[in-house]
């Protein structure tokens, strides 16, 4: 696993009436800070990669269909330097990614249907100096190839 990055494995609460899931808590181990609370999606087989932030932690949680959140680790002096982590997340494996600064990362909507990405940061977006810096998905650097692996 790449240093820095936290999988909470999270639960399910059904009942007659739904399902009820938390997310993040204040009370975690490894929450920081909060910042924002943000949707968004994928169509299936779509790539939406790569970037990382400089001083932002994400916490991502996939809520409906499935995605898979690729994360790539470039920083320089970290003991996991070069690694890749590849993360299947959503309605049939519900978790909580921690992704810290610096480590790339993206995803791609997996199955038939659009995804749902709900992501609390620590810090709010800065409309006017993003904390983002951005790849291309497909002629980079990172040893990845984002097409499906049949076997």
């Amino acid at each position: 696993m790449i240093d820095g990055v936290v999988v909470k494995q999270l639960k399910v609460i059904p009942d007659e009436r739904g399902r009820l899931m938390e997310i993040l808590r204040s009370d975690d181990e490894f929450f920081i800070k909060f910042g924002q609370v943000y949707m968004t999606t994928g169509y299936p087989g779509v790539v939406k990669a790569w970037h990382y932030h400089k001083v932002q932690y994400d916490h991502f949680c996939v809520v409906k269909g499935m995605m898979k959140v690729v994360l790539y680790d470039s920083r320089p002096k970290s003991t996991t330097k070069g690694e890749i982590n590849e993360f299947f997340m959503g309605e049939h494996r519900p978790i909580l990614l921690r992704i810290p600064p610096l480590v790339y990362h993206g995803f791609k909507a997996v199955g038939t249907e659009e995804a749902l990405l709900i992501n609390v940061p620590t810090e709010t977006f800065n409309y006017k100096k993003p904390d983002e810096f951005r790849v291309d998905p497909h002629k980079n650097d990172i040893p990845y190839s984002w097409e499906r692996k049949d076997g």
